[in-house]
C-alpha cells in the first residue's frame, strides 16, 4: 500500500474511533467494527435498546471535495441494506425492534477538534 493509501487507512480508523465513542455516548453498545463479508463491510454495528444499528462512518478533513454527511448516496445505502440482511442472516435474525441504517459523518477542521454529526435512520 502506498503513503496515501496508508493515510487514507489511518483517516478511517480515527473517525471510525470517534464515530464508536459517539455512539456509545449515546448509550449504544457496539458490537462489531469493520465487519466484512463477500458483499462488502459494515463500519460499525450497534444495539440501540432492542434495535440493530448498522452505521455507516464517513470521515473528511475540512476544504475536501465533499461534506461527509453528503457520501451516503442510494447505492450505498442500497449495499448497507443488503449488508445488514448478511449480518442478520449470520447472526439470528431480526430483533425486536428491528434494524436502522445511521450514518456519522466527521469533518476535520484545519484548527480545532473534530466536528461529529450523527445521524439515525439516514437510510
Amino acid at each position: 500500500m502506498n503513503a496515501k493509501g496508508v493515510a487514507q487507512q489511518a483517516l478511517g480508523r480515527y473517525g471510525e474511533d470517534l464515530a464508536t465513542r459517539r455512539l456509545t455516548e449515546a448509550g449504544m453498545t457496539v458490537i462489531a467494527r469493520n465487519w466484512r463479508c463477500r458483499g462488502g463491510e459494515i463500519d460499525i454495528v450497534a444495539r440501540d435498546g432492542d434495535a440493530l444499528v448498522v452505521c455507516e462512518v464517513k470521515t473528511r478533513r475540512a476544504g475536501e471535495f465533499e461534506h461527509p454527511m453528503a457520501a451516503l448516496r442510494p447505492a450505498k445505502a442500497e449495499r448497507l441494506r443488503r449488508l445488514a440482511g448478511r449480518w442478520l442472516a449470520d447472526h439470528g435474525g431480526p430483533p425486536p425492534g428491528g434494524v436502522r441504517i445511521d450514518l456519522v459523518g466527521i469533518l476535520l477542521p484545519r484548527r480545532g477538534g473534530p466536528v461529529v454529526e450523527h445521524v439515525r435512520g439516514a437510510a
